[in-house]
C-alpha cells in the first residue's frame, strides 16, 4: 500500500505542490500555491486508503487514531521526501492530509525575515516564539533558526516535535530530535527531562497546554534558549494568549515571569506575490522584549506595546502594517490583499503612501 502512496508522494513533488489530500473515493488534491489541483482524474479507493492509514501508523498510533479520530506522523519516501501527515476522519473513513517539508535549509533572507530575526540565533537564553496561523511558515522559520545556531555554535540542541519535521545533521552543534509518543509521551514531560540532558537550546514544536508553557518558561528561566510557536495572529496578542493560558490567580505572577524570559516573537503571514499566484512573500511583525516592553508585559498594559514597536525599529522592531506598507510600496503586493491581513487599513494606507 506504501508504494501507492510514495508514488502520489512523488508526483506531488514533481508538480511543486505543499500538500497532498487524499479522501475515499475522490481523486488526490494538491495545493500548488495556494490553489488547490487535481493530482490525477482516477479516485481513491475505500479499502486502499484504510490499508495506507494500517501501513503507516504504529501500534500506537493507531490507538491514539481510535480514540481521537486523528492522528499526526512523520514520513519520508524512499526517494527522501518527508512529509508531515495528519490521519482525520470523515463519515466514518480515513482521509490524509500530508504537508511536503522541503529539507532544503534557506537562508533567513531567503525566506524574507528581516535581520533582526537572525540575531535571535545567538542569544544563551529566554524564550522566543514564532507565531502564525497554520500554513504561515512557521516550521521553516523555527528550522531556519536551529540551522543558524547549528551552523554557528557548538552546543546542544534537542527539538521536541510531533512529528519531527526537519531532520538536521549536526554541524558545529550536538542536535537530537525527539518525537512525541515516539520518544516522550508529551511536550510538557520533554521539555521537563530535557533539563537532565544538557541541552544549550531547546526547540518546543508548539505550546499546546498549560503544562507545556509552565515547563517552557522553566526551562528558559534556568538558562536555556527555548524556541516554539503559538498559533496567533500578532505579537500582542501572543503575549496575551501565554498569560491567558494561566488560571486567574495566577497572571500576576505569570506576567512576571514572561516579562523577565520573554525576549522576541516574531509573527507570521505568507501573501501570494502581486501577478503571481504560486509564489508567496512574508509579511513580518518582530517585537524585541526590551526593557519597555518588559515592564509593560508585567504591568498588564500590554496594548501599548504596539506603540513601542512602531517607534523601535532601531531595535528591529516592526508592526505588521509597517512591514506590509514596505511590501505595497516595493509593488509587490496589492493593497487589496494587505487589508486582508492588516490591523488598521488606514495606518496601512498612511504608510504605503509613506513609502511609495
Amino acid at each position: 500500500m506504501l508504494d501507492i502512496l510514495n508514488d502520489l508522494f512523488e508526483k506531488a513533488v514533481a508538480r511543486g505542490a505543499s500538500d497532498l489530500h487524499l479522501t475515499a473515493e475522490q481523486p488526490p488534491i494538491v495545493r500548488i500555491g495556494g490553489q488547490l489541483r487535481k493530482l490525477e482524474e482516477s479516485s481513491i479507493d475505500t479499502d486502499i486508503l484504510f490499508g495506507i492509514v494500517h501501513s503507516l501508523t504504529s501500534e500506537h498510533q493507531q490507538h491514539e487514531y481510535q480514540r481521537h479520530h486523528s492522528v499526526d506522523i512523520g514520513y519520508t519516501t524512499p526517494g527522501k521526501y518527508r512529509f508531515r501527515i495528519n490521519i482525520y476522519q470523515e463519515l466514518g473513513r480515513p482521509v490524509i492530509a500530508a504537508r511536503y517539508l522541503d529539507q532544503k535549509m534557506l537562508s533567513l533572507s531567503e525566506l524574507g525575515l528581516p535581520p533582526v530575526v537572525g540575531t535571535l540565533a545567538g542569544l544563551k537564553s529566554g524564550l522566543v516564539l514564532v507565531t502564525g496561523a497554520t500554513g504561515s511558515g512557521k516550521s521553516t522559520t523555527l528550522a531556519t533558526l536551529v540551522n543558524e545556531i547549528n551552523s554557528q555554535r557548538t552546543c546542544h540542541i534537542l527539538t521536541i516535535e510531533d512529528p519531527v519535521e526537519f531532520v538536521h545533521q549536526s554541524k558545529k552543534s550536538l542536535i537530537h530530535h525527539r518525537e512525541l509518543y515516539t520518544d516522550v509521551p508529551s511536550f510538557a514531560e520533554a521539555v521537563r527531562a530535557s533539563l537532565r540532558e544538557d541541552p544549550d537550546v531547546i526547540m518546543v514544536g508548539e505550546m499546546r497546554d498549560l503544562d507545556t508553557v509552565r515547563a517552557v518558561l522553566t526551562a528558559a528561566e534556568t538558562g536555556h534558549l527555548v524556541l516554539s510557536t503559538l498559533h496567533t495572529g500578532d505579537a500582542i496578542g501572543s503575549v496575551e494568549r501565554l498569560v491567558g493560558s494561566f488560571p486567574g490567580h495566577e497572571q500576576g505572577a505569570a506576567r512576571h515571569r514572561i516579562a523577565m524570559v520573554l525576549k522576541a516573537v516574531v509573527s507570521q503571514h505568507l501573501l501570494p506575490i502581486k501577478g503571481k499566484t504560486d509564489v508567496r512573500l512574508a509579511a513580518i511583525e518582530v517585537l524585541i522584549v526590551n526593557q519597555a516592553v518588559s515592564n509593560l508585559i508585567e504591568t498588564a498594559k500590554t496594548r501599548q506595546i504596539y506603540s513601542v514597536m512602531e517607534t523601535g525599529s532601531s531595535y528591529g522592531m516592526q508592526t505588521l502594517d509597517q512591514s506590509l506598507a514596505a511590501w505595497v510600496g516595493s509593488g509587490k503586493l496589492d493593497m487589496s490583499q494587505a487589508r486582508m491581513v492588516c490591523s488598521n487599513p488606514k495606518t496601512l494606507e498612511r504608510l504605503a503612501r509613506g513609502v511609495a
